[in-house]
């Protein structure tokens, strides 16, 4: 009973996505059309790359200020010994979210046109270290 009604839940969140993706595909398509005549179709295709970031930033800055709201201020202090980058970074990111955004921008771009140093970064990351010699 309990995992019918999951499932049927699952179905109708999966139903109401696509729903969505297909009206926001639609949404598109039908800018596009009305820009293409105003201007080149690489024009209308990078407004409505534009028009798409907007949005996505916009519901990113609603949905933070929707986190900041239910924060409270009894949260843990920092830890007292050593330097946390992570949690660093996370403060950085909360306090300033659209030099975030701006940071993040910038380091995809400079990743697209810099493919090997990035390629070599990631492996230096990824790559299992060898073990130390006996």
């Amino acid at each position: 009973m309990i995992f019918e009604k999951t499932l049927m839940t699952l179905a109708a969140a999966a139903a109401i996505a696509a729903a969505a993706a297909v009206g926001v595909v639609s949404a598109a398509f039908a800018v596009y059309a009305v820009l293409v005549p105003l201007v080149s179709a690489a024009g209308a295709a990078a407004i409505v790359a534009g028009i798409a970031a907007l949005i996505v930033a916009i519901a990113g800055m609603i949905a933070a200020r929707k986190v900041e709201g239910h924060r409270t201020h009894s949260q843990a202090p920092p830890p007292v010994g050593g330097f946390d980058i992570t949690g660093r970074i996370v403060d950085i990111v909360r306090e300033k979210p659209m030099m975030s955004i701006g940071i993040g921008l910038a380091a995809g771009i400079f990743a697209l046109k810099n493919p090997t140093l990035t390629a070599t970064v990631a492996k230096a990351f990824l790559d299992p270290r060898p073990p130390p010699p006996r």
